[in-house]
């Protein structure tokens, strides 16, 4: 007897219509993989999206119609996003015509090249900015621990260690963080930007409005016309470490990239948190210049 679940229907071939309880059901598989409550708040918004459009009679001839939309509609990347869950979801539902469908690869990518000068006018552009306070510590964070800008929007005060400049990136779905990789690990921060958390700490804690230490929504908003965004902070770090010459094993330890096929990294680089701390040290905390002029 087979026991897995099937969606009633005669011929996988026809229509279906598709029920709130099989959205749901979908959703919470998803969230028992372990995801962040905000992707599945977007993953909701493009499942709701392509269900709302063939108003949940789903069948492959619409169902191409409206990947086409998307096609025309959506830059390379986020259209092959959105068609990527689509045909996940469409899958769970066992839609043998979903195999059929088949993502466009990645785009062809040329990242961009960023130098302390474009983080000392990045600091420049905003520098009489309401919320400078807080524009200037993200800046100074992103750029110097190298964390993603997901991570960073997700901090908590109580995640940051002002007196070791230790920043705990914590992977807890149930309180809205996540990792891409599913793991807990340490960011480490310079001079610098100690200086600007103690800053912003004291406004958050005792002067300021603001409900969380870095919203998303509303400082995508405030750099949507900036000379940089909150996602090329990364970038720099990355960059700028390997100008200055510090080993890329350590790199990848600090920026949380994926471990896998990197033996050395899995099986036999084991780091504490001190001696990341030390390495760091000798490559970024001294001299990193991100003053604004």
């Amino acid at each position: 007897m087979n026991s897995g679940y099937q969606h009633p229907k005669l011929d996988y071939k026809e229509k279906i219509i598709a029920s709130q309880q099989d959205l749901d059901r979908y959703i919470t598989l998803r969230e028992i993989s372990g995801v962040c409550n905000r992707w599945l708040y977007e993953l909701k918004l493009i499942l709701n999206g392509y269900l709302s459009y063939t108003n949940k009679t789903i069948s492959e001839d619409k169902t191409l119609e409206y990947i086409m939309v998307l096609k025309d509609k959506y830059s390379p990347s986020t259209y092959r996003k959105h068609v990527y869950q689509i045909r996940k979801f469409l899958t769970q539902l066992k839609m043998e015509w979903a195999n059929n469908i088949i993502p466009p690869p990645e785009p062809n990518y040329i990242p961009k090249r960023l130098t302390k000068d474009d983080i000392i006018n990045s600091l420049a552009y905003f520098k009489e900015h309401t919320f400078y306070k807080q524009i200037k510590t993200i800046i100074l964070l992103g750029s110097t621990t190298g964390m993603r800008a997901e991570e960073l929007y997700q901090l908590q005060p109580d995640d940051i260690d002002l007196e070791n400049r230790i920043v705990y990136v914590n992977h807890n779905p149930d309180n809205g963080q996540s990792t891409k990789t599913g793991r807990n690990r340490i960011a480490i921060f310079n001079f610098e930007t100690e200086e600007a958390l103690q800053g912003y700490l004291s406004y958050f804690n005792n002067n300021s409005a603001l409900k969380c230490l870095f919203n998303k929504y509303h400082l995508e908003r405030i750099f949507h016309n900036a000379p940089i965004k909150v996602k090329d902070l990364r970038k720099f770090f990355s960059q700028e470490w390997d100008r200055r010459g510090g080993p890329t094993s350590i790199k990848k330890i600090l920026m949380g990239h994926s471990l896998k096929g990197d033996v050395d990294l899995m099986h036999y680089n084991a780091q504490s948190e001190d001696d990341l701390k030390k390495i760091y040290d000798k490559v970024m905390a001294e001299g990193a210049g991100l003053r604004e002029g």
